[in-house]
């Protein structure tokens, strides 16, 4: 028995110790996403550029899902189900915002400044790549946390597309790379949405389940 005592209070440390490294890690990134947010959205105005500014979005969307895991984290598996129902039903309002900005830029857009696309877009994809490689280690925890990952991998992407459409409104010397990139930012968007709700959904439903039962 006390065997059996001594190895159960090291599991429970040993997750204790594991929710503190959780913790951590969701401040700093989200002290990460919501300077970078700040500083991307300002660099989009000046430079005109559809692209940097839905990233920047995508930035905030990531605040925000970090400060509801950070919250969500010691609650019960429903209630995490829950707040990714809400980053799912978040990310998605975002992702119409970001349709939005390029509908407006397609019919009043000029070419934005690539030297400034690529300055914050650099800085962005950095900022999210070391966000990407606290997040590793914890992305198969629960559906909370994974949602979580889900959203940085993303950036990941987004930044990288900004970069290139960088390089291609300097290279065309026009809107359109700006534009398309853009709309995949828009796509990815929309499809994390869908992704983190259809996963969510089920466990957020499944004490009903049981209570029927």
């Amino acid at each position: 028995m006390s065997d059996h005592c001594c190895h159960a209070k090291g599991e429970d440390l040993a997750q204790m110790a594991r929710r503190r490294d959780i913790r951590r890690v969701l401040i700093i990134v989200l002290a990460i996403n919501s300077a970078m947010f700040v500083l991307e959205f300002t660099a989009g105005i000046i430079a005109h550029s559809a692209a940097l500014m839905a990233d920047s979005m995508d930035m905030l969307a990531d605040a925000l899902v970090y400060a509801v895991s950070l919250y969500a984290l010691d609650r019960s598996a429903r209630w995490r189900a829950g707040a990714a129902l809400f980053k799912g039903g978040f990310i998605l309002f975002l992702g119409l915002g970001v349709v939005y900005q390029i509908a407006v830029k397609m019919l009043f857009g000029v070419p934005p400044s690539s030297i400034l696309m690529l300055v914050f877009g650099g800085l962005a994809l950095a900022a999210n790549l070391a966000c990407l490689r606290l997040l590793w280690r914890f992305k198969a925890d629960n559906v909370n946390l994974s949602s979580t990952f889900e959203c940085s991998r993303n950036d990941v992407i987004a930044n990288t597309g900004v970069i290139a459409a960088a390089g291609g409104v300097a290279l065309l010397d026009s809107p359109w790379p700006d534009i398309a990139v853009a709309v995949v930012i828009a796509f990815l968007f929309l499809k994390s949405a869908f992704r983190v709700t259809a996963e969510a959904w089920p466990q957020y439903r499944r004490p009903h389940v049981h209570a029927a039962e």
